[in-house]
């Protein structure tokens, strides 16, 4: 393993420790919601999710590593902003949530829709940042066919899920809109 690989490593696990707190944020979370009289949809496509995001972090190393995939370091510098500013949008997402945010699909009956945050401008910016980081990580070391695959893996399992949400906060009669708040 050359010192680019082991620099890679050593980012993958920093992110994975990161989504280890989001996990442990995420199911406080959703027991509190739960508890309160939170309802959960489509669980069906949650260990996909879970597989998916998982799966990432082995599949971008081998990729790297057994396909020796070049260091660039522009396109490092580049990648590791992006990922930053991911980061930056998600906790911007999951702080104007507060307890509400977690990693499934759970609403609660009688809640307001956010509107507050990032949530001003769009209507899902976590799944922006999750996006652009499922490009992002890979391409931190040029694995290109993970950033492919995985990102379009990814929009077809956000599609559905963005369906299972929205379904969800229309029956609970919260209010939602359609389009983007007016600035």
């Amino acid at each position: 393993m050359n010192h680019s690989e082991k620099l890679y490593l050593g980012l993958l696990a920093l992110i994975a420790i990161e989504r280890l707190f989001e996990l442990f944020l995420s199911k406080r979370n959703a027991a509190r919601i739960l508890a309160r009289g939170g309802e959960e949809w489509g669980k069906g496509h949650y260990p996909t999710m879970v597989l998916l995001h998982t799966a990432l972090f082995p599949a971008s190393f081998a990729e790297v590593h057994f396909l020796d995939r070049p260091w660039i370091p522009g396109l490092a510098w580049t990648m590791g902003a992006l990922i930053a500013l991911t980061m930056m949008l998600r906790y911007w997402a999951i702080s104007s949530l507060g307890e509400h945010w977690n990693t499934r699909v759970i609403v609660l009956p009688g809640a307001t829709l956010v509107a507050s945050g990032p949530y001003r401008w769009m209507r899902h910016p976590n799944y922006l940042a999750v996006v652009l980081e499922l490009a992002a990580i890979p391409l931190f070391h040029g694995a290109w066919i993970c950033a492919l695959g995985f990102g379009v893996a990814n929009l077809v399992l956000l599609r559905h899920r963005i369906g299972i949400e929205e379904k969800a906060l229309e029956s609970l009669c919260l209010n939602v809109q359609t389009t983007l708040p007016k600035q």
